[in-house]
C-alpha cells in the first residue's frame, strides 16, 4: 500500500520487510517507505533498493547512526563480544527469533550496537519454554563479556532491565512458578499518565510472598545466566569470530553469520 507510489529496484523483497517490521503499525510502516525512498535520494539512485528498505528499518528501530561519537579500541571490542554473545545464544535457542543482522555502529542516544531478530510467523501466545529462550537471548550480551573479560560492563543495563521485567511477569502474572503456583498476583502496570484509570496495582500479598517472587526470580535469572555460560564456552570459537568479523566489517548479516 504505501511502497506502490514507489519504483523499486528488483532486489526488493516486501515480504521480507514485513518479515523485519513485525508489529509496526501502518504509520510506522509509512514512515519505513518514506525513509527508504529519501536514503535512495541522497544516494541519486533512480529506484528504491534492498539497501535503502534495510537503511530505513535500522533507523527507525534503533535511531540514526552517530558517526561522530568514536569508540575506544577495547570499548568497540567489548560492544562485539556484547552483540557476538546475543546472536549466539538467540541462534542456538529452538524458538528464539533468527538472527537478520549484527551491528556495532552506534545509533539513538545510548545504542552502541544492536542485534536484529527476525520472526518467522505472528505470535499470540508463549510457552514457558520460549519465554526461557527469551531470557537467555538478553542476557547472552552480558553472558559473553563475562566470559571473555571476566567481568561485565554497564552497556549490559537495558538488557538485565528487560530480563528482570520479563522473569517477573513469567512469577507474578502467568503462574509459572511451582513455589508460588497458578495465580497471578499482579496485573498489568498502571499507565505512566493515567495512574488512576483503573489500572490493576500491585497485588495484596503477605511479605512472605514478596520475598518468594524475589526469590523466584533471582532464580530464574541465575538459571538462565548459567545457560547462557554453558552456551557460550562450547561455541567459544564461533563468538570469537563473529566478533572478530564485527570489527573488520561492524555489520554482519545473515549470510554471513551463517558461514562463521
Amino acid at each position: 500500500v504505501h511502497a506502490k507510489r514507489l519504483t523499486l529496484g528488483p532486489d526488493v523483497d516486501l515480504a521480507a520487510v514485513a518479515g523485519k517490521t513485525a508489529g509496526f503499525a501502518g504509520a510506522e510502516l509509512a514512515n519505513i517507505v518514506n525513509e527508504a525512498a529519501l536514503h535512495a535520494a541522497r544516494k541519486n539512485k533512480s529506484c528504491v533498493e534492498m539497501s535503502d528498505f534495510d537503511e530505513a528499518i535500522d533507523r527507525v528501530i534503533a535511531g540514526l547512526e552517530k558517526k561522530s561519537r568514536v569508540m575506544s579500541p577495547k570499548e568497540k571490542e567489548t560492544v562485539a563480544f556484547h552483540e557476538a554473545g546475543h546472536a549466539l545464544v538467540a541462534e542456538s535457542r529452538a524458538t528464539a527469533d533468527k538472527v537478520s543482522k549484527i551491528s556495532i555502529i552506534p545509533r539513538g542516544i545510548g545504542a552502541l550496537g544492536f542485534t536484529q531478530q527476525q520472526p518467522t510467523e505472528d505470535r499470540y501466545l508463549l510457552k514457558r519454554s520460549e519465554l526461557l529462550d527469551r531470557l537467555d537471548v538478553l542476557l547472552g550480551g552480558r553472558g559473553a563479556e563475562q566470559l571473555v573479560f571476566s567481568e561485565a560492563s554497564t552497556g549490559a543495563q537495558n538488557d538485565l532491565q528487560r530480563a528482570t521485567d520479563l522473569a517477573r511477569q513469567m512469577i507474578t502474572r502467568y503462574g509459572m512458578s511451582e513455589a508460588l503456583g497458578p495465580a497471578a498476583l499482579e496485573g498489568p502496570r498502571a499507565s505512566l499518565f493515567l495512574p488512576e484509570a483503573g489500572a490493576p496495582h500491585r497485588g495484596e500479598y503477605s511479605e512472605r510472598t514478596a520475598q518468594t517472587i524475589d526469590e523466584e526470580v533471582r532464580k530464574l535469572l541465575g538459571e538462565a545466566e548459567q545457560r547462557v555460560h554453558d552456551t557460550l564456552s562450547t561455541r567459544r570459537a564461533q563468538l570469537d569470530a563473529v566478533a572478530q568479523a564485527l570489527l573488520r566489517q561492524e555489520v554482519v548479516d545473515r549470510a554471513t553469520l551463517a558461514v562463521l
